[in-house]
């Protein structure tokens, strides 16, 4: 692990996968310390940002090297299950594109194990590794200017769920009722980097 100042008020830690960014971005929530101001991690950074009159950087540095990550970010937390109508406009252009018919991209699809990669794009919006490598297409050419709020989709090596009305370009595989972003709840985003992900298929599905 390698750990440099970022500006001012925060630190980079370098590591060599996303395992272990999830696993250390863990380690950083459990640990408590003071000062600290938010935590994001990437696919192999974690950015600690810090209140720097509350927080001594070089000594901040030194602790996240030292820092002993969990065997799994998530321990023993059950899967976040995401109920899913398979009616997505482009479950027959993947059906095509894969050579698969639409009931297999929908059975491979639901079947996949997945883990939040990290959030970005727009808040809520989680990279969902573990995507069956049938099933890595390509975004649209055209982007839509709108893809609705709960629209379940695939690119390239990942899963998605749009948690608002947003322009997108990926795949449309179905959708969803659960609230990806919520300004009600005391943690907004449902989803959280190293949590696991089921897609559960309900009526509807092909």
């Amino acid at each position: 692990m390698r750990v440099r100042r970022a500006g001012d008020t925060a630190v980079l830690a370098e590591v060599e996968d996303l395992a272990t960014a999830h696993r250390l971005h863990a380690a950083v929530r459990a640990a408590g310390f003071e000062g600290i101001v938010d935590v994001v991690p990437g696919e192999r950074t974690v950015l600690v940002v810090t209140d720097p009159a509350r927080c001594d950087l070089d000594r901040l540095r030194a602790r996240l090297a030292s820092l002993e990550l969990p065997e799994r970010p998530e321990g023993d937390a059950a899967p976040v299950e995401i109920p899913v109508r398979y009616d997505g406009e482009d479950v027959a252009e993947v059906a095509e594109l894969t050579g698969l018919t639409a009931g297999e991209v929908v059975r491979r699809h639901a079947s996949g194990d997945y883990v939040v990669a990290y959030l970005g794009f727009s808040p809520g919006f989680g990279y969902l590794t573990g995507l069956d490598p049938a099933l890595h297409v390509p975004r649209r050419s055209t982007p839509r200017t709108s893809v609705p709020a709960g629209s379940v989709a695939i690119a390239g090596p990942y899963s998605a769920v749009y948690p608002s009305p947003s322009p997108g370009g990926w795949r449309l595989l179905g959708r969803t009722d659960v609230a990806l972003w919520d300004l009600g709840r005391p943690s907004p985003a449902l989803l959280r980097p190293g949590a696991r992900v089921r897609f559960v298929p309900v009526e509807g599905a092909r």
